[in-house]
């Protein structure tokens, strides 16, 4: 969840139009684990449902359609974390496409420098 959280820092940090409100560094610390859970909240149970949806048009764009519903995603976090009053705000379509893909790309490379053990190590 931490992971999660700083990599959306990153994308607010990165991308004009995502935005990070909060009165302290530990509030927004906060805004941002929250913002994280909201965000596995919607990559959870939203988008298997959109990507089972619109699964001809992953084949029709060789995949390319991932990128779509990755921003909607993250668009929708935005929206979400918005009327919960948690201080992350998503301008629109574009801030959100390119703040989604600074979070897959931040949490690939997270998840080289650290990758997590396999279930049946733990």
């Amino acid at each position: 969840m931490v992971l999660t959280a700083l990599a959306l820092w990153l994308a607010t940090a990165i991308v004009g139009g995502i935005h990070l409100y909060g009165d302290s560094v530990l509030e927004r610390f906060f805004s941002l684990v929250l913002v994280a859970l909201v965000f596995t909240v919607v990559n959870t149970f939203v988008k298997p449902l959109i990507m089972l949806i619109g699964c001809a048009l992953y084949v029709l764009t060789l995949g390319l359609f991932g990128l779509v519903v990755n921003a909607l995603m993250f668009w929708l976090t935005g929206w979400v974390s918005e009327q919960l009053s948690l201080g992350f705000y998503v301008d629109g379509f574009w801030p959100a496409f390119w703040g989604a893909i600074i979070v897959s790309l931040a949490m690939w490379l997270m998840d080289l420098l650290a990758p997590r053990k396999p279930a049946a190590e733990e």
